[in-house]
């Protein structure tokens, strides 16, 4: 049921891509803590082909060839994987969107669409998705600058193989108006649990997005927020540098982390006692549970990951609580169990899943200690 860490070199397929962790959870990243990940997106299109959702199917097969042989010539794909979309069942292409690789309407295999993935996950590329290409780069924490390093690099390895839609005018020519320019989506993914708790947080995200700074859930646009993980990103891609949007976002997550860190302060000035049963409640729940949802891991999750945070001793690390979110959806659930069950069937397997992860780290610590 666990993944591997990884360390086994690169996936040679999807199960084995699938068997390991995804590199951003490991929640080794700066602020790691408190930022879950940092995501780099640029949205490409390559010059005199229509847009995606103009294009008839050869044209998108023809997108889909070019990329992979630009990848395939690109040291930032060195070993890297190529899956196409109309290759796998629907249970596949789900359990890709649960770990944050494709988008919904990447996933639905209707129409030739692929991904490349690089060795180690961290960087991808979604192919006929909106847009003819998504470069994304996913590390964990609080990495702007690391992250758009890497995609700058990926993004002019391809370009030496690609045609991409440019304009001296514009810039980088997209499907959706909102993204011509730079093309470049800049996001963290952060958990304000105290922020939330002490009824803060309406008056933090309205001033986020004063400043032209958007906030969205755990699976971007339209998705709940769940589990007081706020995903902060750049709105303007016209008319801005890239290394403009890198920094704003970098300088107002840093403003957002200490206004999260005087009020965790502040939990434990005056309350320390109701918040430490709060998580271990939270563990409690998840360590002995026997049905489970997947709204209430990421929950409980939640005020455990504070806990983690805050240096509380005997939790688990943070990098377990980190892969539950993702282990736990409905997608990963049933290729673990090899088969179709019912949302009861799931709650029952989610929590053994919860449970052998929970003992695991237990185990490990009494070794290390």
């Amino acid at each position: 049921m666990s993944p591997d860490p990884g360390g086994l070199g690169p996936p040679r397929d999807f199960g084995e891509l699938v068997s390991r962790a995804s590199p951003w959870l490991s929640g080794d990243g700066p602020h790691g803590g408190m930022v879950l990940s940092t995501r780099i997106r640029l949205a490409r299109n390559l010059n005199n082909v229509p847009f995606t959702h103009r294009a008839r199917d050869e044209q998108l097969q023809g997108v889909v060839a070019n990329v992979a042989t630009a990848a395939r010539s690109s040291p930032s794909f060195d070993h890297s994987l190529l899956l196409q979309m109309s290759d796998m069942s629907p249970l596949e292409r789900q359990v890709l969107v649960e770990r944050h690789l494709v988008s919904h309407e990447l996933g639905d295999g209707t129409r030739p669409r692929g991904i490349v993935i690089a060795s180690d996950e961290r960087l991808s590329v979604m192919i006929n998705e909106e847009d003819h290409l998504r470069l994304q780069v996913m590390a964990p924490g609080l990495q702007p600058s690391e992250a758009w390093s890497v995609a700058d690099a990926a993004d002019d390895d391809l370009g030496q193989g690609l045609d991409y839609a440019f304009s001296d005018d514009i810039g980088y020519l997209t499907s959706c108006p909102t993204n011509a320019g730079t093309g470049l989506r800049a996001s963290v993914l952060v958990h304000l649990p105290a922020l939330v708790i002490l009824k803060d947080i309406h008056q933090v995200l309205k001033s986020v997005m004063q400043v032209g700074l958007n906030v969205r859930g755990l699976y971007g646009e339209h998705s709940d927020w769940m589990g007081n993980l706020f995903q902060v990103s750049n709105q303007t891609t016209l008319g801005v540098t890239e290394r403009d949007s890198i920094e704003s976002l970098d300088r107002v997550t840093r403003r957002i982390i200490e206004m999260e860190e005087k009020a965790r302060d502040r939990m434990l000035r005056d309350a320390r006692v109701q918040l430490e049963d709060k998580v271990w409640r939270g563990y409690g729940e998840l360590r002995y549970c026997r049905s489970i949802t997947s709204r209430e891991v990421i929950e409980r999750s939640s005020v455990v990951r504070m806990g983690i945070a805050l240096g509380l001793p005997g939790l688990c690390p943070i990098r377990v609580v980190n892969e539950l979110l993702i282990l736990t959806q409905p997608a990963h659930l049933q290729r673990a169990s090899g088969g179709e069950m019912t949302q009861a069937e799931r709650n029952v397997y989610r929590a053994g899943i919860v449970r052998e992860r929970l003992e695991a780290a237990e185990r490990d610590a009494g070794h290390a200690a």
